[in-house]
């Protein structure tokens, strides 16, 4: 083994002569079926590798900060190419599934837009479950909507007008609080302030029921 491992590598003087002999031909075979191999072994690197442009899909993001509440237009969403590995579960692809919408909470510009940033059956089951509803509530006292946030947890109570003996009482508990509307720049419209809360199919009916009648405002856990 070890004397022919020195024979290649020092060559006889016939074997060097049969080697430049050889026509060219040969050499170019060789070199040729060298080039085909290395263009193999990179098409099947390229196959394995990920496309950078198959890995981007499209996006709506907040072209500037928006305040919760607002009806989403035109000028407020772009579309943008994002790495998918990169985008929430639940964002949106196409302009006309967000605009028009009303937003549930505030967005920062260059936020990717989900569907629970938007007011609507997936809103509502991400925040009380798979039944659930949103409920809109005019509060009795309007220093309350002042302290309320997207997220709180609040139980409702309701009360007949105030004029009555009627002992206020807890009309449902654990309600999430999806939207708090924008303080007015009118001071005549500062009692129009409405807050929206989720709360399963049941409850909701029955806060709603008791807004129509009674007097209604909430605590914060």
């Amino acid at each position: 083994m070890a004397l022919r491992r020195s024979a290649s590598l020092n060559p006889t003087p016939l074997t060097r002569l049969r080697q430049a002999l050889q026509p060219d031909w040969v050499h170019t075979m060789r070199a040729r079926r060298i080039a085909a191999a290395a263009l193999v072994v990179l098409a099947g690197v390229a196959a394995i590798r990920s496309d950078p442009d198959g890995d981007r899909t499209a996006a709506v993001v907040a072209a500037r900060d928006l305040a919760p509440g607002i009806t989403v237009t035109p000028d407020d969403v772009l579309v943008e190419n994002r790495l998918a590995t990169t985008l929430p579960d639940g964002s949106q692809a196409d302009l006309g599934g967000v605009v028009g919408a009303t937003l549930a909470g505030p967005v920062r510009r260059g936020e990717v837009l989900t569907d629970v940033r938007l007011l609507g059956s997936r809103l509502a089951k991400a925040a009380a479950g798979p039944d659930a509803r949103i409920v809109p509530l005019h509060l009795a006292d309007n220093a309350v909507v002042e302290l309320v946030r997207t997220g709180d947890v609040v139980d409702i109570l309701a009360a007949a007008d105030s004029g009555s003996n009627a002992v206020p009482r807890v009309v449902a508990s654990d309600a999430v609080v999806v939207l708090v509307s924008a303080k007015p720049k009118s001071a005549t419209a500062a009692n129009d302030r409405v807050v929206l809360v989720a709360l399963p199919a049941h409850a909701a009916n029955a806060v709603a029921g008791a807004a129509l009648t009674e007097t209604v405002t909430l605590t914060l856990h």
